[in-house]
């Protein structure tokens, strides 16, 4: 049998109902001289066809009947009010005007194409991910050309997340639960220039709802060093927003935090960070009584209570006081915000003895400045912190899932804490 009988035996693969309609349209532009692409081409006109098509069936769905179809009987009087011309971007097709339809009562929120939204497509991610990750404006741009073989200039990026600013707002000034089970507070120091170049501390807090859910609460900019004084402004912007009890705020023992604390929510138990304590306790002892002196200090935080903490640490005064008396204050003026998580068992321990939560947010932040050397205002720093911590949930909101780590710590903190805990109907 030769090749062509062979030929004619096959049979034709049956085309999809999107192949068809493809097929359809391209012999239609043919037969009219339309080009495929280009200014006028049929990929720009059905990019316009689709997405009005689509922001007309959320207007349909949003007002509740199809353009002249409303029922004489409906209760709602929001209608169609016209259409308003706009002028979005395309990474495939270029700029595209499209008619967006209106509401008489101006509640329509498009999902499609969103207000203010002007590009379509993957360029905006592309941009905002790598902006996150701590690239600058003129190494995207050059990214996009080395990679993709597009320019895209340094006002374009910045344009693009710039597009975050009004998120951002809303993020900072958003409702927070009443209560969390802990909250971990902590700074990181960023160069701003304003005037000249400063170090400006970045306050920051991560709250752990009563679900384990981890929620980064905000980020607020202060003058000068990391103070108790400015603290004190965060912790009430919380609770102005609704954060009206915590059972543990976890911090890094910085001097009158506590007082703070206690001023804002009397109730809450302020947790030094035990590993912040380690630190400073090396910092301050030669390097040659390191392995020396943490076999003396490991008894203090792994003691079963309070009156064994007790004992190590006036062993510890008796072998190293003479030598290290700074070691000796420095464990003894902590002692009152480090003994809390001794009255828990160790899973409970393991959570609350450290801003390690905290400090690996900071982490980012710190690689995702690092590259920038300085930002030009306070706006930018923020921008590029909140970006950061937009990247680590999909849903843009800076929250993740630790149920599995804080299951046991919550359902000894419901017993613990049964008094303050509320009630299933209110969280």
């Amino acid at each position: 049998m030769s090749p062509h009988a062979t030929d004619k035996g096959k049979t034709s693969k049956p085309r999809s109902a999107q192949e068809e309609l493809a097929a359809t349209m391209v012999a239609q532009a043919q037969e009219q001289g339309l080009a495929l692409t280009g200014p006028d081409g049929l990929l720009k006109q059905l990019t316009k066809t689709v997405l009005e098509a689509a922001l007309n069936a959320e207007m349909t769905e949003h007002v509740g009947h199809d353009k002249h179809r409303a029922e004489p009987e409906r209760t709602s009087t929001n209608v169609r009010n016209g259409t308003r011309a706009k002028t979005v971007v395309s990474d495939a097709v270029g700029e595209v005007e499209i008619a967006v339809p209106r509401d008489r009562n101006g509640s329509f929120e498009p999902v499609v194409v969103r207000k203010r939204q002007r590009r379509l497509g993957s360029v905006d991610e592309i941009v905002l991910s790598l902006y996150a990750k701590g690239l600058t404006t003129g190494e995207i741009s050059a990214h996009f050309v080395e990679i993709y073989g597009a320019s895209v200039s340094k006002e374009t990026v910045s344009r693009i997340t710039d597009q975050v600013l009004g998120e951002m707002g809303e993020w900072q000034s958003r409702p927070l639960d009443a209560v969390y089970a802990a909250v971990f507070i902590d700074a990181v120091h960023v160069k701003i220039r304003d005037g000249q170049v400063a170090n400006r501390p970045v306050y920051a807090a991560i709250g752990v709802t009563l679900e384990g859910r981890r929620d980064v609460l905000g980020l607020w900019i202060g003058q000068g060093g990391e103070g108790a004084k400015f603290w004190m402004q965060v912790l009430v912007d919380m609770k102005n927003r609704g954060l009206s009890d915590v059972f543990f705020v976890v911090c890094d023992g910085l001097k009158g935090l506590p007082e703070v604390v206690g001023n804002v929510w009397p109730a809450a138990i302020v947790q030094t960070c035990v590993i912040h304590l380690l630190r400073n306790t090396f910092r301050l002892a030669s390097k040659r009584d390191w392995e020396a002196l943490k076999r003396d200090v490991k008894p203090i935080y792994t003691a079963p209570n309070v009156g064994a903490a007790a004992v190590a640490l006036d062993e510890l005064e008796e072998r190293w006081g003479d030598r290290y008396g700074a070691v000796i204050r420095l464990w003894r003026n902590a002692w009152e915000e480090f003994i809390p998580f001794l009255d828990y068992d160790v899973e409970i321990r393991r959570v609350l003895c450290s801003t390690n939560a905290i400090e690996s947010l900071n982490a980012r932040y710190r690689r995702a400045v690092r590259a920038r050397g300085h930002f030009p205002t306070e706006q930018a720093a923020l921008k590029c912190l909140y970006l950061v911590t937009r990247s680590l949930d999909p849903t843009g909101t800076g929250q993740a899932r630790w149920a599995v780590r804080w299951k046991p710590v919550l359902n000894a903190f419901s017993i613990t804490f049964s008094d303050r805990w509320p009630a299933a109907e209110d969280y």
